[in-house]
């Protein structure tokens, strides 16, 4: 591992990577649903926003023990996955071994990635880490590529409730859509665009539908804020 800002988070992870699953479906069970669930919406939601027939490389970034990162083989040609903690990445190989993934943030390409996705991870990375985050993922981001973040939705009671009893949640700090639109404005990002996501549990699936034209309510139980790149060509003068 070459990267020491995420030491404290390969640890973390490590010791939860056998029984994060056995955890997140406890975690959730409010919800009515599993843990499918929540990885198959992300990637819905991926779907609509990159398009089903979108062929640049894709990163799921804090891929964990592969829940997104195997689906999005699915929907997309050329998928690879980061995770600092050396031991989610043992159980993503198994679930996926066709994963092309990397415990180094120096082995991930600059200029390289049509979509980078942050799927619930912000909130694990320290607030005073987050920018040079932001910064560096920016640079593997290829000019007129994508960044896509999911976070949990503060504004909403439920969310801070599930959060709170989450055990590998223990050190984790929400951040407000407000402080994720200028991280990623503050890391060169433009065209910044944000949906709340996520409404209605099990027994109300049949609301469901409603949920797209509902992303201007801030009471998502997540959030889904999405930004480009901009391409030098594309850049103002002056």
């Amino acid at each position: 591992m070459s990267d020491p800002k995420a030491q404290s988070g390969q640890a973390e992870f490590d010791r939860y990577a056998k029984s994060y699953e056995e955890m997140h479906a406890q975690n959730v069970e409010l919800s009515g649903e599993g843990t499918e669930y929540f990885a198959i919406y992300k990637q819905k939601v991926l779907e609509r926003l990159l398009g089903k027939g979108f062929e640049k490389p894709v990163l799921d970034f804090g891929c964990g023990i592969g829940n997104l990162i195997r689906l999005l083989h699915e929907s997309f040609p050329t998928v690879h996955g980061y995770d600092p903690s050396a031991e989610s990445l043992k159980v993503a190989r198994e679930r996926d071994p066709a994963a092309v993934l990397f415990d180094d943030t120096g082995a991930l390409a600059k200029d390289h990635y049509g979509a980078i996705v942050l799927a619930n991870v912000l909130h694990h990375v320290p607030p005073a880490d987050r920018a040079e985050l932001l910064r560096n993922l920016y640079d593997k981001t290829a000019q007129g590529g994508r960044i896509v973040v999911f976070e949990h939705n503060p504004y909403n009671p439920v969310t801070r409730r599930v959060v709170a009893a989450c055990p590998f949640d223990e050190n984790a700090v929400l951040l407000t859509p407000g402080e994720i639109t200028g991280l990623l404005r503050d890391s060169g990002y433009s065209t910044i665009k944000r949906d709340y996501i996520v409404f209605f549990p099990k027994f109300l699936a049949a609301l469901r539908s409603l949920e797209r034209r509902l992303g201007w309510l801030p009471m998502g139980a997540q959030v889904c804020v999405w930004a480009v790149k901009m391409r030098q060509s594309d850049a103002p003068l002056g």
